[in-house]
């Protein structure tokens, strides 16, 4: 029997008078690994945030787990893209990895031995050991990703949000990253976000396409109604864009 891991049901989120994504209806049952695909601005870091519970619905409803997002978030792992973090951050790979105990520990970042030991491993498991004491900026790109990779698996989240984890690295980091993902055990729910299309097809169950409104395919590849979604129609020679929007 499948098990719902997320529902949305007619969610819609506005940044003001601005709407941002209507009508968005979602279920991802365990062990899915959906990829979420749409052009820049459509929406797609808006829909992670709101998952995440950083975010609360303008309307509708949306349960992770059975439960409002916000009282979950142990289970839940999240990856940022990596250009997101401040330029010259003063931690080692190590350190990074080991943020991600954090919420148990109630009197500053004080690590045992053993949280030590399983940041290591969680290095090792993204191939990043050799790494461990180099600074996070002195990382490339697909690297930094990895380290951010092992700092979500820390915690054994049960579900796994990953925003634009392949962009703006190499083709060896991507490989890695994907080959990591497909190895875990046991195997997190993963929701992966993108703009790229040409996402390795094996390592996915199902794909979604949003741009202010989300159409889902029943297998690995995109729709033409997904592909009109993102990118508009040709009529009588003239290209038609969906309604402008912003993340």
């Amino acid at each position: 029997m499948k098990e719902a891991v997320l529902s949305m049901h007619n969610v819609c989120f506005d940044y003001g008078a601005q709407g941002v994504l209507e009508q968005i209806n979602l279920e991802v049952d365990r062990g899915e690994f959906l990829a979420v695909v749409g052009p820049n601005g459509g929406g797609k870091t808006t829909l992670l945030r709101l998952i995440l519970g950083l975010l609360k619905p303008t309307q509708g409803n949306l349960l992770v787990f059975g439960q409002p997002a916000e009282r979950v978030a142990p289970r839940l792992g999240y990856v940022p893209q990596h250009g997101n973090l401040a330029p010259g951050f003063p931690a080692s790979a190590r350190d990074v990895v080991l943020m991600g105990q954090m919420h148990d520990h109630h009197h500053g970042p004080v690590y045992t031995r053993q949280e030590k030991h399983q940041a290591d491993e969680m290095l090792a498991l993204v191939g990043m050991l050799e790494e461990a004491d180099h600074r996070l900026e002195k990382l490339s790109g697909g690297q930094r990703q990895r380290v951010l990779l092992a700092r979500a698996l820390m915690g054994h989240p049960e579900l796994l949000l990953l925003d634009e984890p392949l962009a703006n690295i190499d083709p060896y980091g991507r490989q890695c990253i994907l080959e990591t993902l497909m190895a875990l055990e046991p195997r997190p729910t993963i929701i992966m976000v993108s703009h790229d299309l040409g996402i390795t097809a094996h390592a996915i169950t199902s794909m979604a396409a949003v741009n202010r409104y989300l159409l889902r395919s029943s297998g690995r590849t995109l729709t033409d109604d997904m592909l009109r979604l993102m990118y508009g129609t040709h009529e009588e020679g003239c290209l038609h864009w969906p309604a402008e929007t912003h993340e």
